[in-house]
């Protein structure tokens, strides 16, 4: 059975930096590309972070461009997003989703339930 659990959210002062971990179990974690996702209150889903399975490609949208970074580490099944410069705008439900094999970037077939970020003064 594929499972994703996050874990790292929580609640930080603008500015602050947290780290997301994404744990992946019951498929071969290296053989996918892995995103995050996150949905802010009221607004639909945004693909914030891409990394494909050897983290030779990597993608950021322009809203975090500069202040987030994705990694893994594929001999622990982990997908990370470190995120610096926090700002209000970023409070939201931070998932990971696994891209289908062959699927298309804003394609996915598992997903997290996701983790609570909220960024407040």
């Amino acid at each position: 059975e594929v499972q994703l659990v996050e874990s790292g959210g929580g609640t930080v002062q603008p500015g602050g930096t947290l780290r997301l971990s994404c744990t992946g179990s019951g498929f071969i974690f290296s053989n996918y590309d892995m995103s995050w996702v996150r949905q802010a209150p009221g607004k639909g889903p945004e693909y914030i972070s891409a990394i494909s399975g050897n983290s030779g490609s990597i993608y950021y949208a322009d809203s975090v461009k500069g202040r987030f970074t994705i990694s893994r580490r594929n001999t622990e099944n982990t997908l990370y997003l470190r995120m610096s410069s926090l700002e209000f705008d970023d409070t939201g439900l931070y998932y990971c989703v696994r891209r289908p094999l062959g699927g298309g970037p804003w394609e996915y077939d598992y997903r997290g339930p996701g983790t609570q970020v909220t960024v407040s003064a």
